[in-house]
């Protein structure tokens, strides 16, 4: 069997690449900047270094935020044919928050209280239904970066008047006092294979290593791992890292990282995440490939999201082409429609018996 890492190439993805080198035949590192989608006719294409990138059994897909999009249309065009642990709208929902947060409130797992503000008035607005100190985030940036603290109103003003510069929605979240502590989770398979507390620097309130912090071994409550793996559940990610943050009300959850750096917690707890990982894509591998695997495959194929407002034809609604085609449904399908307020279901009976003549 044949498996990739795309990737920037950083020394955790390579430690993964080594890793599933014991478990598969062969394993490409695919630099993600010599990627290409080439769109359009009955097909798309990836390209890779301007050719038609081979087939694989497995593709760990990892990148930061910048490559969202590209990584979702990449892992679109290739899900159908092998076993991805990251489904293809989880890099454009994990990647920006205000979307993560959306999950996380569909899915009901627990997290900080958050506005969504795009304006400088209704930041200003919603501030005020918060305890100060009170935080404020851009939609996308990773290692603490676009997250700032607001002690008081007039502080929170100027930083809202500066994030309304952006001409971009803001997140405005309630504070939680951990005393610079959070906890980094890693979830493979639906289990937390590994998790560290994460303490900050002096004089630092974010706890992330990229920012001077440090980590500490920890062993986590089962109400903190439920979080955590709800958390992956919810954005449609098989392998992740998860930040929670500890509060008197129980865990919440901060965000979810894709891509994840495996060296600290690595040191910190004496696991080999990097071999459990690639363990656990191979067995997944190995099992979609059977018979069984095949019909799990059906179950692992993305659900198509669409934001704003949708195609309306009189008082008829127009699904997109891409939500149609991911249905499977066909025109010889026999369907049921449920239709209730704000949310309309249908579902497929599978092809219409022909009646007895």
């Amino acid at each position: 069997m044949k498996a990739a890492v795309i990737s920037l190439g950083s020394v955790s993805s390579g430690w993964i690449r080594d890793a599933l080198k014991k478990y598969f035949d062969s394993v490409d590192d695919l630099d993600i900047n010599e990627l290409e989608v080439a769109l359009g006719g009955k097909d798309g294409q990836v390209l890779y270094k301007g050719k038609p990138l081979p087939k694989y059994d497995c593709i760990y897909a990892r990148g930061s935020f910048r490559y969202a999009v590209l990584l979702r249309a990449i892992t679109t065009l290739l899900n159908k044919n092998c076993y991805m642990p990251l489904r293809p709208a989880s890099f454009t929902i994990g990647h920006d928050k205000i979307l993560t947060h959306l999950k996380f409130q569909e899915h009901n797992v627990p997290q900080p209280t958050t506005f969504v503000a795009t304006t400088a008035e209704n930041g200003k607005k919603s501030v005020k239904n918060l305890t100060f100190p009170v935080i404020m985030k851009t939609p996308s940036g990773t290692h603490g970066k676009g997250v700032l603290i607001a002690d008081s109103e007039e502080s929170a003003n100027s930083i809202i008047d500066a994030l309304s510069m952006l001409r971009q929605p803001f997140l405005i979240q309630q504070y939680i006092d951990t005393d610079g502590r959070d906890y980094r989770c890693i979830v493979v398979g639906g289990e937390v294979i590994a998790a560290m507390r994460r303490v900050a620097a002096k004089g630092e309130s974010r706890a992330n290593i990229h920012s001077g912090g440090h980590g500490e071994k920890i062993e986590l409550d089962e109400k903190t791992k439920k979080a955590a793996i709800a958390a992956a559940k919810s954005c449609g990610l098989d392998v992740c890292a998860v930040d929670i943050l500890p509060s008197v009300k129980g865990p919440l959850v901060l965000e979810v990282n894709l891509s994840p750096g495996l060296q600290g917690i690595t040191r910190v707890t004496g696991i080999d995440i990097a071999e459990a990982i690639a363990q656990y894509l191979f067995d997944r591998t190995v099992a979609l490939r059977s018979k069984e695997g095949k019909e799990m495959m059906l179950e692992l194929e993305p659900e198509q999201e669409v934001h704003g407002p949708l195609d309306f034809r009189g008082q008829r609604i127009l699904l997109s082409e891409a939500v149609s085609s991911a249905s499977k449904i066909s025109e010889s399908d026999e369907v049921v429609v449920k239709s209730r307020k704000g949310k309309i279901e249908i579902v497929s009976k599978g092809p219409k018996k022909k009646s007895d003549e």
